[in-house]
């Protein structure tokens, strides 16, 4: 039980003091031991689970008026199902070690429940009526203390994103233990500006690069004067950044050479986003040489004078222990200079955070958070034809 989630919020602080086994898990709100009748017509136990809509760990109004069951569907007392309040039967995990089993509607007259209070107490005493018609006695209001669970997440504050559409489950596909980035230019902070939002336990960031005033333009967020003015490196400002979000950020002011190359062996998944071939080979040689899965991503742009625009291409490489043959055949892997006319700091932002979003889909699709029908290991954007390709294929 979150006591501190429940100290903040008055109406989840009465359910407790009314009796109400309360537990906050992640961001459900779970009442427990709700006696209903069974088919049988015999009085048994569930649990009423909804979303908690939060701002800044305060609850707001309950963003929708269902809830979650566990257990079996409730009955009348004579063992027909209560169909006023159903809604669907399935088998869902909200989040670890919360599994329901049905979704109830009860729509009050105005459209909306003022608080979970007023939520929770109503679904309950419809369903605990019937029980209570077989026996007076029994109650949802036990007063018997939840044990505390300790919290045990990266972000500083719940991910009410995932558990108001019901994906929590599913967004721990995404809590590996250890991510690397290598290159915060561009593309990269795009990038840890998407996987600072998943429940990766350590997000490492690898660049000795300073944070000047051109990068603002095509980086996330609005840098403001007074931080350019104190020269940060980029791995300092982007740390400081994501450190209001969430823990696990670590920060390497450094480059990634010959020397420190092996810093990035123990980890899950690496993203590379450098302009450079020569790191880009030094470093996918390494990770394919270790068996660990990366992605690289790259863009190469061109000014077309005469029309005065931009023509070019973004790309996304993937690289993995079941294929990575083809890395060398889509990328640049020689010399020193940057690729394209990326490097002179031409304004693409969009571009960056194009194939930086391009990326990330690959990455949730090869933890499985997203269907992978065709795993492609390449894909590129071209910008005046507006065409999308898929090669380098596992699937059908």
């Amino acid at each position: 039980m979150s006591t501190k989630l429940i100290d903040l919020n008055s109406d989840l602080r009465k359910l407790v003091d009314e009796g109400y086994e309360v537990e906050v898990k992640e961001c459900f709100l779970i009442l427990h031991s709700v006696p209903y009748v069974n088919s049988k017509s015999e009085i048994t136990y569930g649990a009423l689970v909804t979303d908690l809509t939060l701002n800044n760990d305060r609850t707001t109004r309950p963003g929708n008026h269902q809830v979650w069951f566990v257990g079996e569907h409730p009955c009348k007392k004579d063992g027909s199902i209560i169909s006023a309040i159903r809604h669907t039967t399935a088998t869902q995990t909200l989040c670890d070690g919360l599994v329901v089993h049905h979704r109830f509607s009860c729509k009050p007259p105005v459209g909306y429940y003022e608080d979970y209070f007023e939520k929770m107490t109503r679904y309950e005493e419809i369903i605990s009526a019937q029980a209570r018609a077989i026996d007076a006695t029994v109650t949802a209001r036990t007063f018997k203390p939840v044990l505390a669970s300790e919290e045990d997440s990266v972000f500083c504050y719940r991910d009410s994103a995932s558990s108001r559409v019901g994906i929590g489950g599913l967004a721990k596909k995404l809590a590996v233990e250890r991510v690397a980035l290598v290159g915060l230019g561009g593309s990269g902070s795009y990038v840890l500006d998407l996987v600072a939002k998943t429940h990766v336990r350590e997000i490492h960031l690898f660049d000795g690069d300073d944070f000047l005033q051109h990068n603002a333009f095509r980086a996330p967020g609005a840098a403001s004067i007074s931080c350019l003015k104190r020269k940060l490196l980029k791995v300092e400002y982007f740390s400081e950044m994501y450190k209001e979000m969430r823990r696990g950020i670590v920060p390497h002011p450094y480059y990634i050479d010959d020397g420190n190359v092996d810093d990035l062996s123990d980890f899950d998944f690496v993203f590379l986003c450098v302009d450079k071939p020569v790191v880009r080979k030094l470093v996918s040689d390494f990770l394919n040489g270790c068996s660990i899965p990366f992605i690289d991503v790259g863009m190469e742009l061109e000014l077309v004078e005469e029309q005065l625009c931009i023509v070019g291409t973004g790309r996304v490489t993937m690289s993995t222990p079941e294929k990575s043959a083809h890395f060398a055949d889509h990328v640049s892997l020689h010399g020193d200079d940057a690729d394209d006319l990326y490097g002179s700091n031409i304004q693409v932002a969009d571009m960056n955070s194009l194939i930086a979003s391009m990326a990330v889909v690959k990455w949730k699709k090869y933890c499985g958070y997203y269907q992978d029908n065709y795993q492609e290991h390449q894909s590129a954007y071209v910008i005046n034809t507006h065409q999308l390709t898929r090669d380098e294929m596992l699937g059908v």
